[in-house]
């Protein structure tokens, strides 16, 4: 069997790194959070004229037409440079859940070609974030009503909404909570089909948060590395000293193995398994506590001018505390993950992870 990544998904994301490490530099992100909206359309139009935002877009409606496993590498980028942009949020999660939709309906036949060429920001709104990403900017927001049959999909346009924003500690990341009223003419779809594409939305928004979490956890170990070698104490650079090095190497470590938990998450999305929940949970707890770690540790080695508007590191750790209770906090992926660990027949040993053919 083949866990390796193709030719092909590892030049994409090369090209995808030279050209952010051109257009996302940590001063062109210090302007974009300084201003009102958070984001940059100029970023933007440039990412949609790599054909970014066309990703998981069916071809018939002009996109591209691929899968997850597609956006495992891409979303580390997205972390590694912060990008300030809803990309993953418009074409990755909002994508999946206009292609949900019947092939006719006149929603999806409207929205997903504006979405691959670029020209539209969509937001989601699930009951497990208290707060919508993105909702000041959204030309259309996908929004969950609870109902006695599950979570319906309803779509509104910005106008039939009212927002209120909501402060957060990463500038580029506007929150809002949503007021609006459900009504027939905004429902899209209802009942067990649309529970089942709300769970998969949560699970692809979970991934995505994972791999931002990852490319965070990489850059800020990184920008660690960099300071250690060059900062010095008593004579020599304090990335000489053993202590230092501890830190970086407990970074290093949880980085290293939870990449292969993601990866495997991905996989069991695009294959559909019956174990998605517990693997994707499982996947956004190890990638949070590699960002997490990478935080701590790099303000360790950084000192407080860690925190510092001055010193890049804030940046990066700023994302990575508000990504790791996005879309369910870590209690919510704990009581997932004992779902399924503590019910009969659970899915452990090495046959539960290399099924016997």
């Amino acid at each position: 069997m083949n866990f390796t990544f193709s030719d092909e998904q590892i030049a994409f994301r090369d090209s995808m790194s030279r050209f952010l490490m051109t257009e996302a530099a940590p001063e062109m992100l210090r302007e974009v959070w300084e201003t009102d909206g958070g984001r940059s359309p100029e970023l933007r139009a440039k990412i949609a004229a790599q054909g970014l935002t066309a990703l998981s877009v069916p071809e018939a409606e002009g996109g591209l037409g691929l899968g997850d496993v597609d956006w495992a590498l891409m979303t580390q980028e997205l972390g590694y440079y912060a990008i300030p942009d809803s990309l993953a949020d418009t074409a990755y999660v909002a994508a999946g859940l206009l292609t949900g939709l019947p092939e006719d309906h006149p929603l999806r036949l409207e929205w997903l070609p504006k979405v691959a060429d670029g020209s539209a920001r969509v937001a989601v709104g699930h009951p497990v974030n208290p707060w919508v990403a993105d909702a000041h900017l959204a030309d259309l927001l996908l929004l969950a009503q609870t109902t006695p049959t599950g979570l319906a999909l309803h779509g509104l346009t910005r106008d039939q909404v009212r927002l209120e924003a909501q402060h957060s500690i990463d500038a580029s990341r506007r929150l809002a909570v949503v007021h609006w009223t459900p009504s027939t003419a905004s429902l899209l779809l209802d009942g067990p089909a649309a529970q089942a594409l709300w769970d998969l939305a949560l699970d692809r928004a979970n991934l995505s948060i994972s791999g931002q979490l990852i490319g965070l956890a990489q850059r800020m170990l990184d920008l660690s590395v960099d300071y250690v070698a060059q900062r010095k104490q008593f004579g020599k650079v304090i990335g000489s000293f053993q202590a230092v090095k501890h830190h970086l190497a407990d970074v290093v470590t949880l980085i290293e193995f939870a990449k292969p938990v993601l990866y495997r998450a991905v996989l069991a999305l695009a294959q559909g398994s019956g174990q998605r929940a517990a693997l994707v949970s499982h996947a956004k707890l190890a990638c949070a506590e590699a960002a997490w770690t990478a935080g701590r540790k790099g303000i360790q080695v950084h000192g407080a001018m860690g925190y510092t508007w001055e010193v890049d590191l804030q940046m990066f750790m700023k994302r990575a505390w508000v990504l790791d209770s996005a879309w369910g906090d870590r209690a919510f992926h704990k009581a997932r993950l004992v779902d399924t660990l503590f019910k009969e027949a659970a899915p452990l040993g090495p046959t539960a992870t290399f099924p016997e053919s």
